[in-house]
C-alpha cells in the first residue's frame, strides 16, 4: 500500500492542483469567474488509468482519501451499474453528497431521497439549495459540531464527482447530466472526474460536439500498471529486508498472468499472499523463515523430529554428501551439531541474498542499455534468468558480454558509477573491494589520452549495431569486429575495456549463483508452482466434471462412494444423468435415457409396491429427470436438437 501510495504522489498532486485551479476564481466572486463561467464550461478531469480495471478501486478510494483531506468534504463516487439513468445517477449523487453532512437513506422512489424526516426531490435546484445551505451553516457552525469547516477546505469547496467506469456509462446519461450541470455553473462549483481505461478519445465518441463542448478537459496519465509491478518486485522481492523468497517458476507464473490475463497489480499481490499462506502451511521448516536474529534462536527450540525434516531436505543432503565422513556421522546423528552448523548455513542464505541483490542490480545497469536487450529490459526478467540456470552459461548472456565490450567511455564510465553507488548503498560487508577497484577503473579512464578518439570509435560501432535491428546484421557486425580486432593490436582503451567487461564477468560468476544450489533454500524459497495454478488458474470444466463424476470428492459422504464407472443411486440427479449421458452418442433419445435414469434411481425400489404408489413413484421420477435435464442444459453439457424433437445434442466431448 505504501508503494502504491508514493506511485501515485505526483498524479494526485497534480489533481490536487488542478482542483485549486478550477474554482479559485469562484471563492473571489471576481469578474472573471462570471466571464469564464458564461460559456458554461464543467472542469473536467480526463483520468487514464489503463486496463487494469481491478486496480481502479484502489486508486479512487486513495484519491477520495487525499481530496478530501486537501480540497473538499463533498465527493461522489459514481459507477455506471449503479447509474442506468439520470434519475438513477441524481439519486446516487444526492445521497452521496448529503452523506457528507447528514444522514441519508434512499427511498424506493426513483424522484426521491429521505433527508431526516423530509423528503428532497433528485434534482439539480434542489442539490444547490442543499449545497447553499450547507456551505452557510458551515461558517457559522461552532468546532464542536460534526462535518466542521476545517483551515484546509475553502469556504465554498467545489463539489467533485467521479465517474469511475466511465465507458461503461450510457451516453444517454451523460449526455443529460453534462448538459443539467452546465446551467447551474455558476451557482454550483462542479468539477467532474471521468476515470478511463482505454483512450481519451472514448470521452469523443460517447458524447457529441455539442455536449462535450461544454467541458474543459485536462488529461491525467497515471503510471502504467507495468511500471507498478517493476517497483512492487524490486521493492518486494529484490531485498534482504524480508526472508520470504518465490522461485523461479512461482515468479514466472504471477509474471504471466499479470502479462497475459489482466495486469493487474492487485492479483499480483493476492498471488503473492497466497505463495506466503502455502509456503507457511504446507512447509514445517518455515518457523526459520524470519529475519536472521530470530531464525537463530528458533534453531535452538528446533525437535528431534524437525531436525530430521531438515536432514531431510534434498539441498542439505547434498551438503552432507560433501563433507568428510567424520562430519557426515556428526550431522546425522548428533542433533546439537546440526544446530551449529544450521546456524551457519542460515547466516551464509542471508549474505548470499545481500550480494545477490546487489551484483544483480549492478548487472542490470549493464544489460539494460544494451541494444536489442538480450537478457531483457526488466530487472524481473534478468532475476528470473539468473534463478533458472547459472546465467553465465546461456547464449543471451554471451551476446551481453560481446555487446558490453563495444561500448563507448561516456556510456562505461556512467555504468560504473552507478554501480559504485549500488555497491556503497549496499548491505553487504564483501564489496569494499570491489568499490575500490570500481573506482580504480574509472581513476584509468580519465587518465587515457586517447579517449576522444577511442570514444568515436566506439560510438559509431554502437550507432551501427542500432541500425542493424535484425539478428543477422547483428551477429555479422559482431563477427566482423571479432576478425579485426584479431588482425589489429588492442588500444589502451579496448584493454581497459574488457578488463571492466571481464571484472563484471566476475562478480556474475561469484554472487548471481541460482538459489536452488545454496543449502537450505526450501526453508525461505516457495517453489510448488503447480500448486499455484491450481488456485489461480481457473479449470472449471475438470472441476465440473469432477463434481458430476465422482460427487464424494466434494460431498465426502461415505455412501456416494462407487466402484470404477458404476452409478450409484444414491448420488444426486444431476450426477445420474450425467454419467448416463456420457455413455451415449452426438444425439440423446429423451425416453431412453427416462428409461435409464428410472431404472437406476429404482434399483432398491421395493418389488412388492402397489400399481397406485408406482404410478406416484414414476410422476415423482419424471418430475426429477426432467429438472436433472434442465439443469444440465444450463451448465452447457447439452441442448434441443433441431432434427428430432424427442432428442437432444450432446456438446461435450473427450476426457477432462
Amino acid at each position: 500500500q505504501q508503494i502504491q501510495e508514493d506511485l501515485n504522489k505526483q498524479l494526485f498532486d497534480n489533481l490536487v492542483s488542478f482542483l485549486r485551479r478550477s474554482h479559485s476564481e469562484f471563492q473571489e466572486k471576481t469578474t472573471e469567474w462570471t466571464c469564464q463561467m458564461k460559456s458554461r464550461e464543467i472542469p473536467t478531469a480526463a483520468l487514464v488509468l489503463g486496463v487494469n480495471v481491478t486496480d481502479h478501486d484502489l486508486t479512487f478510494r486513495s484519491l477520495s482519501e487525499v481530496l478530501q483531506n486537501n480540497i473538499t468534504p463533498y465527493i461522489a463516487l459514481l459507477e455506471a451499474k449503479d447509474c442506468p439513468g439520470i434519475k438513477n445517477l441524481m439519486q446516487k449523487l444526492m445521497g452521496q453528497l448529503m452523506n457528507c453532512y447528514i444522514d441519508v437513506d434512499s427511498l424506493e422512489d426513483e424522484d426521491y431521497v429521505q433527508v431526516s424526516q423530509n423528503r428532497i426531490r433528485c434534482s439539480m435546484s434542489s442539490l444547490i439549495n442543499w449545497y447553499e445551505s450547507v456551505t452557510k451553516k458551515t461558517d457559522c457552525e461552532t468546532p464542536r459540531k460534526k462535518r466542521t469547516s476545517s483551515s484546509r477546505h475553502w469556504q465554498s469547496p467545489p463539489v467533485v464527482v467521479i465517474f469511475k467506469d466511465m465507458e461503461s456509462f450510457t451516453t444517454k446519461v451523460l449526455q443529460d447530466f453534462i448538459v443539467i450541470s452546465s446551467q447551474h455553473i455558476r451557482e454550483f462549483p462542479l468539477v467532474l472526474i471521468f476515470g478511463i481505461a482505454t483512450s481519451p478519445m472514448i470521452i469523443h465518441s460517447l458524447l457529441p460536439h455539442s455536449v462535450s463542448s461544454l467541458l474543459c478537459i485536462e488529461l491525467f496519465q497515471s503510471l502504467s500498471s507495468k511500471e507498478h509491478l517493476s517497483t512492487i518486485i524490486d521493492k518486494l522481492l529484490l531485498t534482504a529486508r524480508f526472508p520470504f523468497k518465490l522461485g523461479e517458476k512461482v515468479l514466472q507464473v504471477l509474471i504471466n498472468i499479470f502479462l497475459y490475463h489482466d495486469f493487474s497489480v492487485q492479483n499480483f499481490i493476492k498471488g503473492f499472499q497466497l505463495c506466503i499462506v502455502e509456503h507457511f502451511y504446507s512447509q514445517p521448516l518455515s518457523i526459520l523463515c524470519c529475519q536472521l536474529v530470530d531464525a537463530k534462536k528458533r534453531v535452538n527450540s528446533l525437535s528431534h523430529n524437525q531436525c530430521e525434516n531438515i536432514r531431510r531436505l534434498p539441498s542439505f543432503r547434498r551438503y552432507v554428501e560433501s563433507q568428510a565422513s567424520d562430519k557426515q556421522i556428526a550431522l546425522l546423528t548428533a542433533d546439537s551439531y546440526l544446530k551449529e552448523i544450521i546456524q551457519k548455513l542460515l547466516e551464509d542464505l542471508h549474505v548470499y541474498h545481500e550480494n545477490y541483490v546487489s551484483v544483480l542490480r549492478c548487472l542490470h545497469v549493464f544489460t539494460s542499455s544494451l541494444p536489442k536487450y538480450p537478457l531483457g529490459k526488466q530487472i524481473r526478467e534478468l532475476h528470473c534468468a539468473c534463478l533458472e540456470n547459472q546465467v553465465w552459461e546461456t547464449e543471451e548472456y554471451e551476446s551481453s558480454l560481446q555487446l558490453a565490450r563495444m561500448l563507448n567511455k561516456s556510456d562505461l564510465v556512467t555504468m560504473l558509477q552507478q554501480c559504485v553507488e549500488i555497491f556503497v548503498s549496499s548491505s553487504g560487508k564483501e564489496f569494499d573491494k570491489t568499490v575500490e577497484k570500481l573506482k580504480e577503473f574509472l581513476t584509468q579512464f580519465q587518465k587515457l589520452e586517447d579517449a576522444f578518439q577511442e570514444r568515436d570509435v566506439s560510438v559509431s560501432s554502437q550507432k551501427e549495431l542500432q541500425k542493424k535491428t535484425d539478428l543477422y546484421h547483428l551477429q555479422k557486425t559482431l563477427l566482423e569486429l571479432k576478425e579485426s580486432r584479431r588482425s589489429k593490436k588492442l588500444t589502451k582503451f579496448e584493454m581497459l575495456r574488457f578488463e571492466v567487461v571481464g571484472y563484471i564477468d566476475s562478480l556474475v560468476r561469484n554472487y548471481l549463483v541460482p538459489a536452488d544450489r545454496k543449502t537450505l533454500h526450501e526453508i525461505v524459497y516457495f517453489n510448488t508452482a503447480s500448486v499455484l495454478r491450481e488456485h489461480l488458474s481457473a479449470a472449471p470444466r475438470i472441476a465440473l466434471h469432477t463434481a458430476l463424476n465422482n460427487p464424494y470428492w466434494y460431498l465426502k459422504n461415505q455412501a456416494l462412494k462407487s466402484d470404477g464407472g458404476s452409478i450409484s443411486n444414491k448420488a444426486p440427479d444431476i450426477c445420474i444423468v450425467y454419467k448416463l449421458h456420457l455413455e451415449c452418442g452426438r444425439l440423446i433419445n429423451l425416453v431412453d435415457w427416462l428409461e435409464a435414469f428410472s431404472t437406476v434411481v429404482m434399483a432398491v425400489e421395493r418389488p412388492n409396491a402397489d400399481a397406485a404408489s408406482s404410478d406416484q413413484v414414476d410422476d415423482v421420477i419424471h418430475a426429477r429427470f426432467i429438472r436433472a435435464v434442465s439443469e444440465l442444459e444450463l451448465l452447457g453439457f447439452i441442448k434441443p436438437s433441431k432434427q428430432k424433437t424427442d432428442h437432444v445434442a450432446r456438446l461435450t466431448w473427450g476426457g477432462c
